[in-house]
Order: structure tokens, then sequence, then C-alpha cells
């Protein structure tokens, strides 16, 4: 024992050995505090993101996965692949309508895949997109948060003319006081300066917008942009572990709702 105790003395220094068995668990425990005490502040807007957070998409993976020959897997590498090629436009400082970015795209998916689809037809494949039906709890949780004064924004990187129609058709544009789309500003989310962008529109600073999503990437942008975040982890959707935290991370929009109003 007076052995090993000589050993350790001379192999490390002696004002580092009253901090040994607190330096694994220091750092864990500083982690778990941060996200504990993380501070929630009242948004003076909330922005939604539209598809798979308000709507559901599962009859545009249907109509997607129909023309992919049934393959699921095909389905979700086009959702992927159109994400990656927008943000690709957004690189190389071009912009093209997601619209016609998922119809490129879906061809791509197609044709690697030895499938044959003209431009047309991945036009009228993608095409429910503008039909979705609101998640269940959606209508009533933006009309409680509508109800107690809150400004609700849309924020999508579809199309003003599209997520115009999708809003109306959904029957939920009537609790919006504003619609925004990347559109206007030539680039799309995630880029950090979209969210910049759509707050010095709204005469904001971006510590006073909350961005509402169902994507781990946009929910990423939203935080390293300076807003606040709440991400509704509809299934399949993860947050990106290297981006920050979330205010707020719940299962549907009902809770985000009523957490919100908790804050004071």
């Amino acid at each position: 024992m007076n052995n090993r105790r000589t050993f350790i003395k001379k192999s490390i220094p002696l004002a580092l050995l009253p901090i040994l068995p607190t330096i694994s668990f220091g750092a864990a425990q500083e982690n778990i505090k941060t996200e504990i005490d993380k501070v929630i502040t009242k948004p003076k807007v909330i922005f939604f993101d539209v598809n798979e957070t308000l709507l559901d998409l599962e009859p545009l993976k249907a109509s997607v996965v129909k023309k992919l020959g049934g393959r699921k897997d095909l389905g979700t590498l086009w959702f992927t692949t159109m994400l990656q090629y927008s943000l690709v436009a957004t690189a190389g400082d071009k912009y093209f309508d997601f619209g016609k970015i998922g119809a490129a795209t879906l061809m791509m998916v197609a044709k690697s895949n030895g499938i044959s689809i003209d431009e047309d037809e991945a036009k009228l494949t993608i095409k429910p997109i503008l039909w979705l039906k609101p998640h269940p709890e959606v209508a009533e949780a933006l009309k409680i948060l509508k109800q107690n004064g809150y400004k609700l924004v849309s924020f999508t990187n579809s199309s003003n003319n599209a997520v115009n129609q999708q809003l109306k058709n959904a029957e939920i544009d009537s609790y919006f006081d504003e619609s925004i789309s990347v559109e206007d500003y030539g680039k799309f989310k995630p880029e950090r300066d979209v969210y910049h962008w759509a707050a010095r529109k709204l005469q904001l600073e971006n510590k006073d917008c909350m961005l509402v999503a169902a994507h781990g990437w946009d929910i990423a942008g939203a935080l390293w942009a300076g807003w606040q975040g709440a991400f509704i982890s509809r299934p399949g959707q993860q947050l990106f572990p290297l981006a920050p935290k979330p205010e707020l991370n719940e299962p549907n929009l009902l809770i985000i709702a009523q957490r919100i109003l908790e804050i004071k």
C-alpha cells in the first residue's frame, strides 16, 4: 500500500490530487445544470415551420413511395435529397422554387434506382403537398396561443403561393398574423442569415423570436441564429446532437403551447 501511494505521489502533481475525483463528473454535472436551468423568455413572435410541424406529410409520402415502386426507403431518401440540394443551391448563391427542387430530386432518386419519371410526372407526384391536413392537435394549439395574445407567423422553405394554399386548404390560415417564405430572401433555412432576415422583417431582435419546428436541422439553425427553439418530436424526427438544446422539447404542439403559456 505504501509503495502504491508513493507511486501516485511521484506520478501526479500533488496540487491535482484533491480535484481528481471530481474531474470526470464535474463536466457532466455542469451540462445537466445548464440544460435544466436554461432560461426561457416570453417570445414577442412565435414562428412556425409548416411541413411536418403543422401539416401531416403522410399523403405526400404515400404518393412519392408509390411512384418509387413502393419502396419506403426511397421515399425517405427523396426527402433528404431535396433538403440536401436546397442547401446546395444556397451554398452556390442560387435560388430555385422548393417545389422545383422537390421534382428535380425525385427524378434523381428515381433514375439512380432504375425508375423512369419525367418532369410532369414528378410535379404531379408531389402535388399532394398542397392539400395536407394538420396534425390532430394543431388547430387547438394555435387557437390557444392566438387567444392569449401571441403573434403567430408561418416561416417556411415553401414558396409564397404554395404556403398560402397549404394553410388555406388545411383551414388554419386564420390563426396566422403573417406568412414568411424564404422565396423573398432567396436562401433556404437553416442558413443562419435567413433567420436574421425574418427577425429584421418584423423589426425584432433575434432573442425575441421563437421557432416551433419538427426538424432538428431547422431548430439548430434557429438556435445558432440566436433565436429560442421549441422542438416537436414527431415520429422519426430527432434533434442534432451537436447543436444547442432547444428551450422546449415536447411530442406535440398542444403541449408546446401549454408550456409557452407558462412562461412569465
